[in-house]
């Protein structure tokens, strides 16, 4: 058999696959295909993603839909004030039959983290998840311990209380590949969640409601190959060099992006542009995934913020005036 012709067929099946793990998904969450195809992406680029939204909009059912799509270890970890880097990361425990120190795995290892409420802990515990999501490791008393993969973490937070809460510092916030915006469902939208409901759907119980494993580990590791294989053009290069350039000339921002978030833009886009059915990257798949790459990257003036300008607004700007190449 042509080698080409049989990576060919295996790129088709893991997009495939995605595309079905997509469509599970949707059994347990409803109107939400943004932050679905987010976090395909961010596991196509071995990325960690942040999701904000008021509270009641299923951030943590779409996380919990995920993993049982793709029949993945998950966890989940309730932020709180009292949290300890131990709880998350692990610890020696003494083991008095051995009279030895034996290290106990945290809720960290796992295929995928669900942290939910991540700023209601100190900055202490959330700096325990830097290593974590950077050299997806864990040392603990001078060991380092790989920690599984495919290792994602999905952080959730509320972006309307901030009683008691402590912001993500900006390099935290550099560490994740995405933040998704998950919105309040449409006025249709919300009428299905109600008649799901009605009809005797259990959030707890995503089995009983037709949620399976449509994709493997397997179908993940074929399609990052195919996704690394994805051409990228000196052009498209330089239009996302440009973006990110640009919005460390904005008037309206104290901070635009690194040349970390340029790379993460430039992840994001070949994701896209496979799971679309491209081994190519056009300037399109640059924009559709500017505003999750980005938004948490950029840091608003303090005068820009009290008139009312957004991150979203200031990269759809850049957007907008940058010349896409032809």
């Amino acid at each position: 058999m042509d080698p080409t012709t049989d990576n060919a067929g295996s790129s088709d099946r893991a997009r495939s696959s995605l595309e079905a793990l997509r469509t599970e998904i949707s059994k347990a969450v409803v109107g939400q295909d943004p932050a679905v195809t987010g976090l395909v992406v961010a596991l196509l680029c071995r990325g960690h993603v942040l999701l904000e939204g008021v509270p009641g909009v299923a951030k943590t059912l779409l996380v919990r839909a995920l993993a049982a799509s793709l029949e993945l270890d998950t966890k989940r970890v309730q932020f709180t004030p009292d949290l300890m880097p131990s709880d998350v990361t692990g610890s020696l425990v003494y083991d008095a039959r051995t009279t030895e120190f034996s290290f106990q795995p945290g809720p960290v290892f796992t295929n995928l983290l669900l942290a939910d409420e991540i700023n209601r802990t100190p900055p202490k515990t959330q700096s325990s998840l830097l290593e974590a999501m950077e050299e997806r490791q864990v040392t603990v008393d001078g060991t380092p311990r790989p920690l599984p993969d495919p290792f994602l973490v999905a952080a959730t937070q509320n972006p309307v209380e901030y009683e008691g809460t402590y912001p993500l510092p900006e390099a935290q916030l550099d560490r994740f590949l995405l933040k998704l915006t998950v919105h309040l469902p449409s006025r249709d939208d919300e009428i299905a969640v109600l008649r799901r409901h009605a009809e005797g759907f259990n959030p707890r119980d995503l089995s009983a409601a037709g949620v399976r494993p449509v994709a493997t580990a397997a179908d993940l590791e074929a399609a990052r190959a195919a996704v690394a294989k994805t051409t990228v053009s000196p052009e498209i290069t330089a239009y996302v060099v440009d973006v990110c350039r640009a919005t460390r000339e904005s008037p309206s921002l104290t901070l635009g992006v690194s040349p970390r978030g340029a790379t993460a833009l430039l992840s994001t886009a070949r994701a896209w542009a496979w799971l679309t059915g491209r081994d190519y990257v056009i300037p399109d798949d640059v924009k559709n995934l500017a505003l999750p790459t980005l938004r948490h990257r950029v840091q608003l003036r303090p005068e820009a913020e009290m008139e009312g300008v957004t991150a979203d607004s200031v990269i759809n700007a850049v957007l907008t005036h940058v010349p896409v190449p032809r």
